[in-house]
């Protein structure tokens, strides 16, 4: 079964932004998933990734890593649902990202568990129905 792999999940692997212990535990979960070929990946992940790279080596250097990872087709009904999950999770009081509801919605609609790190994802879990990757 393939596995959503979130912004936050691929920035820890590539730029060493948390404690070493624990990314040292997601760099393991990331390869291991790589190894298997269970990557998803989505072009909005991508952009994130590459968006605010200040050089444009290291952008190009990220891209060609990234190249492997063939990104998910994204069809109206994820557009629809990411709305809805917008909307239901605002009438709650919880609010997020046009990105992070889509991801939501991908994650839905194909049944492939996320992988994040980003807490936001746990409080659109209590009102939202995706599987979460637990390693």
């Amino acid at each position: 079964m393939k596995v959503l792999v979130d912004t936050s999940v691929w920035s820890v692997a590539l730029r060493h932004s948390i404690p070493v212990i624990e990314a040292d535990k997601i760099k393991e979960q990331l390869s291991e998933l790589i190894e298997d070929v269970r990557v998803a990946m989505i072009g909005p992940v991508r952009q994130e990734l590459l968006s605010g790279i200040k050089s444009k080596s290291q952008f190009n250097l990220l891209k060609k890593r990234l190249e492997p990872f063939t990104d998910t087709p994204l069809e109206s009904d994820d557009f629809i649902l990411a709305a809805e999950f917008f909307n239901r999770c605002r009438s709650k009081g919880v609010q997020g990202s046009h990105i992070d509801f889509l991801i939501c919605a991908v994650s839905s609609r194909r049944k492939y568990p996320l992988f994040t790190t980003d807490k936001d994802f746990l409080l659109y879990k209590k009102h939202l129905d995706f599987p979460l990757y637990g390693g």
